[in-house]
């Protein structure tokens, strides 16, 4: 039951109330609130008011950048890395962003802008007044995100804002873009906005600004671009990745469209002009470039380790600074080093999988699986030796990953370095076989390290040559046992199993004979002194003190193989190699300029003594003679090199004006090449000739012909073929041989009149 209400007046009240006026006046009438007392209310409202909205105001100006900031935009910028033939190379970004004046962007360019964004551009104050009016209504109202920008607006918000995305921060942004805007308009042109502009805006693909987007969808630089090409890049501003001209082509066509109509429209174009180009197609340079490496990826990998070691000490930042980074590299070469080893992989691959078998190399097989599974993502995360067991155990069960992991491991890597061997200027470099699709990984140039075989045995003879022996000197081409350094007897064969008699130096080397540098190295090229000159030539590497280290017992890395070689191509003089000739801050100052450090490491007739016994290797009418000359005949020196069961394969040669090294084998050590297919004779010197071939027959490069320059204190003589001695006239076979004056060798005795048979007869020729 309800509570009954009690009456608000009693009945006595009521009464009085309609007998007695002056009752009804004073008592019962309500009364009226007095303004006095009204007004400390409505004080403290309006001053709340006014605080929230000095409260606001002081928020939004608190994200606003700073004068300074505004007078002085730093956008960031990307890092370009120059060919020393001006290509560019590839760039460092985390925004791929170049900068250009506004005198090299096009008026056609600056137009379809206007007339597309913001066709009152020149005579606004920053902010068109009315558009921001119904585009703040519609925000507010309708709950619609509304643009309207005007181009300085959406350059404010592109140099400093961001780009928030909630209801509420979208209103903040827009006030603060307005506040921004109207400052830009006061502290630059309306020219120096469109260049800022141009410079900061996205138009996808990771391209900031229209100069890295000209570059990315047409290969040119602004300057270059079509009317087309110009309305196609302003149409990517309303949706990089919707108008994307290679995943939708149509869309995109349609867009750059409404672009031309826009332009048409404002007087910008004819509408001839209008109709003809709205009835082309958008024409890409080289299809989809979009995971493109470039020509020289691990070269430009390897020059952006250089710059990192270097941040700290110059204060840059590589990927938001803007540099210009001038290398070394030869874009011409480059692409012919790529094309070279392109041509040789592609039948030795070939060769290679039709002879290898994993069902004859079992251990091996096993050894590849086990590596694969060791090295893979889902192993090393694996907590435990539990988890890891598991991992193991599913990985060795999918038959689709074992198969993938053979396939990898049979894959045939290659490491290719050319360089100046006058300046060390790094000409080419060819990091590995996957030089199309690098991203990051191992460099076989430079970050592998592998045992060189016979290309080591130059380093000995150098020695020999420079303690004064000459090339005619003799060894015996006997078998030798020796004790190593770990207890056990070593017994080196040579190559074809033979021995027997002696060997001049120059024929040791010319045929590769084991023994012979063997020899040598106990004998007349102590191991100490051989370690000391090969360093002094440029490896850093640690070699073995063991005789063993005259057959490449070695691990050294095709950059220093090939910076070594040079010594002999650069009269004695070794020269660091180096990548990176000058860096320069986005305004063209210097940061930092490089030059190689030179010392001589020996004579300048050792040098060419030497080069003159290599040039017998590359002129030799076999092996890797036939390899090299088959394609390149100007003048050239090298040596092959070659491990065992043929896991690696080098050749190491020098012309007077390039020093090139190659390496071909296998990242995983278990798989090798299974016949002589795997000598460095025919795996790696066709390289080495291709390479050679098309540099020398480029006219654009025009590298002169030019022969190995014999020093006035080495002399060239005729000796006798059988006694290694000044050869007479009576010698019947005679060749030529270089000396130093300290190692010209006496005259032929034995051949001493046209009568010298008759003397050998004499000395105990037995006739039958």
């Amino acid at each position: 039951m309800a509570k009954e209400k009690k009456p608000m007046y009693s009945q006595e009240d009521m009464d009085r109330y309609f007998n007695d006026p002056e009752f009804r006046r004073t008592h019962l009438r309500p009364k009226k609130k007095s303004v006095k007392r009204k007004f400390p209310f409505l004080l403290v409202a309006v001053g709340l008011i006014l605080a929230a909205g000095i409260g606001y105001t002081i928020f939004l100006v608190s994200g606003l950048p700073s004068l300074e900031r505004i007078e002085n935009p730093k956008p960031e910028l990307a890092t370009k890395v120059f060919s020393s033939d001006g290509e560019v190379l590839d760039q460092y970004f985390i925004k791929n962003r170049s900068q250009v004046s506004i005198n090299e962007i096009p008026q056609t360019v600056v137009n379809a802008l206007i007339a597309t964004e913001d066709k009152d551009f020149y005579s606004h104050w920053g902010v068109d007044g009315i558009r921001f009016i119904k585009a703040m209504i519609k925000n507010v109202i309708f709950f619609r995100r509304e643009g309207a920008s005007t181009i300085t607006q959406q350059l404010s918000r592109n140099l400093y804002l961001g780009h928030e995305k909630g209801f509420i921060e979208t209103i903040n942004r827009k006030l603060r873009e307005f506040m921004t805007s109207v400052q830009l308009e006061r502290s630059f042109t309306k020219a120096e906005i469109l260049e800022f502009y141009f410079n900061v805006v996205y138009f996808g693909r990771g391209s900031y600004g229209i100069s890295s987007a000209a570059q990315q969808y047409f290969g040119k630089i602004p300057a270059e671009l079509t009317l087309t090409e110009a309305a196609t890049l302003i149409a990517l501003l309303k949706g990089p990745s919707i108008y994307d001209p290679w995943n939708h082509p149509d869309r995109a066509i349609a867009r750059r469209n409404i672009v031309l109509g826009q332009m048409e429209k404002y007087g910008y174009i004819t509408p001839e002009v209008a109709a003809e180009a709205t009835g082309e197609e958008i024409v890409l340079k080289g299809g989809d470039d979009a995971t493109a490496t470039g020509i020289a990826p691990h070269y430009v990998e390897y020059v952006r380790q250089q710059l990192e070691a270097d941040a700290e000490k110059y204060g840059f930042d590589i990927y938001r600074d803007g540099l210009s980074v001038y290398t070394t590299l030869d874009s011409r070469m480059q692409r012919y080093a790529n094309r070279a080893v392109e041509e040789h992989l592609a039948e030795y691959q070939h060769m290679f999988d039709s002879l290898w078998s994993w069902k004859k190399e079992p251990d091996a097989l096993k050894r590849v699986i086990d590596l694969s599974i060791q090295t893979s993502p889902e192993y090393r995360k694996a907590g435990s030796s539990k988890a890891r067991d598991s991992v193991y155990s599913a990985l060795m069960a999918n038959q689709a990953w074992i198969d993938t992991a053979k396939q990898i491991a049979k894959n045939i890597e290659v490491g290719f370095v050319a360089l100046d061997p006058k300046t060390g200027a790094i000409l080419a470099m060819v990091g590995g076989s996957n030089f199309r699709t690098f991203k990051y990984g191992l460099n076989h140039v430079t970050q592998i390290k592998r045992q060189v075989g016979s290309s080591f045995k130059p380093f000995v003879f150098t020695v020999a040559i420079d303690n004064n022996y000459p090339p005619t000197y003799e060894l015996l081409n006997q078998p030798v046992t020796l004790i190593m350094g770990d207890g056990t007897r070593w017994t080196p064969e040579n190559s074809d199993k033979r021995f027997g008699g002696k060997n001049t130096l120059r024929e040791g080397l010319r045929k590769s004979i084991n023994l012979i540098a063997v020899r040598a190295i106990m004998e007349i090229a102590p191991i100490q002194s051989v370690i000391d000159m090969a360093h002094r030539m440029g490896i850093t590497s640690r070699l073995p003190p063991y005789e063993s280290l005259a057959l490449g017992a070695g691990s050294v890395s095709p950059l220093e193989m090939t910076s070594a070689f040079g010594v002999f191509a650069n009269h004695g003089v070794h020269v660091d190699p180096i990548s990176v000739v000058r860096i320069e801050d986005k305004d063209g100052n210097i940061v930092e300029e490089n030059t190689s450090l030179k010392r001589e490491v020996m004579s300048e007739e050792t040098a060419f003594i030497m080069t003159t016994m290599l040039e017998d290797v590359v002129d030799h009418p076999e092996g890797t003679g036939l390899r090299v000359r088959n394609f390149f005949h100007y003048p050239a020196a090298g040596k092959t090199g070659s491990t065992n069961e043929f896991a690696d394969a080098w050749f190491v040669g020098f012309t007077p004006q390039i020093a090139a090294g190659v390496w071909v084998g296998f990242d995983n050590m278990s798989v090798h090449f299974t016949n002589w297919d795997g000598q460095g004779g025919r795996a790696a010197a066709p390289i080495w000739g291709r390479f050679m071939k098309y540099v020398y027959e480029d006219p654009e490069i025009a590298m002169p012909l030019e022969y190995f320059e014999k020093p006035e204190t080495v002399f060239e003589e005729r000796i006798c073929s059988d006694t290694k001695k000044l050869a007479t006239e009576y010698c019947p076979d005679t060749m030529a041989e270089y000396f130093t004056r300290k190692t010209l060798p006496p005259k032929c005795t034995k051949h001493t009149s046209s009568r010298w048979m008759e003397g050998e007869d004499s000395l105990g020729t037995i006739s039958f």
